[in-house]
C-alpha cells in the first residue's frame, strides 16, 4: 500500500472487528491500517465480503472497532477517546456519508433532505433564526448538483441518480473536512455513475479528501490511490 502524499488527516492503526451471531464470532477485519491524507481521494477497493464497509463504517464512527484494536484518528483525535457529544459532532460536522441506496426520507421533498443533518441538535429558536440561511446554503448545493428544476420533489419522483445527486448535496451541507462514500455508483447504470464520479471529482478538485469504497477497479482508478482489502486485510 502506498502511504498518502499529505499529512494524515484520518487513519486507523491495527483495527480488528468482530461480528457476533448468538455464540459464534465472525473476524471481518483483522489488523487493518490506513492513512488518507487532507485533499486526497482515496479508494478502497475489495470484492464483496471483504471487510471494506466495515472499514469505512469504523473510520466515520459509525461502528466500533474491537477493544485490542489500535486508534483510529481524524486529525489527530483518537475516537475512542470521544464523548458522545463529540462523537455526535464528528458523524455530522467532520465527516459527510453517502450510501448506495440513498437512504433518503421519503415524505420530505429534494430540499428538506438536503438540509436534515443541518437541522440535527438545532433548537427551535435557532431553527427559525437560521431556516433561511439553511434553505439558501441547500439550494445552492442543489444547484451545483443540476438539481435546482427539483427542490419540490420528493425522491420517489427522482431517478436513481438524481437521488444519489441529492445524497451527495446533503452530505456536504454541513461542509465537512472528509466525505465517505459507500459504493456511490453501485446502484446506478455506467453512464449514470460516471456523472456522479465526475461530480466527485469536482469537489475533490476544491479540496474535499474523499474516500470511496467500491469493488469495481473502473470505478477506484478515478481515485489518486487505492487502497485494496482481502478477506479483511489490508496489502
Amino acid at each position: 500500500m502506498n502511504p498518502p502524499t499529505r499529512p494524515a488527516i484520518l487513519s486507523a492503526a491495527r483495527v480488528r472487528k468482530t461480528y457476533r451471531l448468538g455464540k459464534v464470532g465472525v473476524p471481518v477485519l483483522h489488523d487493518a491500517s490506513v492513512e488518507v491524507g487532507a485533499g486526497e481521494w482515496v479508494a478502497i477497493l475489495g470484492s464483496s465480503g471483504s471487510g471494506k464497509s466495515t472499514l469505512l463504517h469504523l473510520l466515520g464512527g459509525l461502528d466500533r472497532a474491537d477493544p485490542e484494536s489500535g486508534p483510529i484518528r481524524f486529525a489527530g483525535e483518537d475516537l475512542r477517546a470521544f464523548g458522545a457529544a463529540r462523537e455526535n459532532r464528528y458523524r455530522n460536522r467532520d465527516v459527510g456519508f453517502v450510501f448506495q441506496f440513498y437512504h433518503l426520507l421519503p415524505e420530505l421533498t429534494v430540499l428538506e433532505n438536503a438540509m436534515l443533518p443541518a437541522l440535527v441538535g438545532l433548537g427551535r429558536l435557532r431553527w427559525l433564526s437560521s431556516r433561511s440561511e439553511l434553505r439558501d446554503r441547500a439550494a445552492e448545493l442543489l444547484a451545483t448538483c443540476g438539481l435546482s428544476h427539483r427542490l419540490g420533489h420528493r425522491p420517489a419522483e427522482l431517478s436513481g441518480g438524481e437521488r444519489q445527486r441529492v445524497a451527495i448535496a446533503r452530505a456536504l451541507i454541513n461542509r465537512p473536512r472528509v466525505l465517505l462514500a459507500d459504493e456511490p455508483t453501485g446502484n446506478l447504470d455506467a453512464r449514470t455513475g460516471g456523472g456522479i464520479l465526475d461530480l466527485l471529482a469536482e469537489r475533490h478538485a476544491e479540496g474535499l479528501t474523499l474516500v470511496m469504497v467500491t469493488h469495481d477497479p473502473a470505478v477506484a482508478a478515478r481515485a489518486q490511490r487505492q487502497i485494496r482489502i482481502v478477506d479483511g486485510r489490508v496489502e
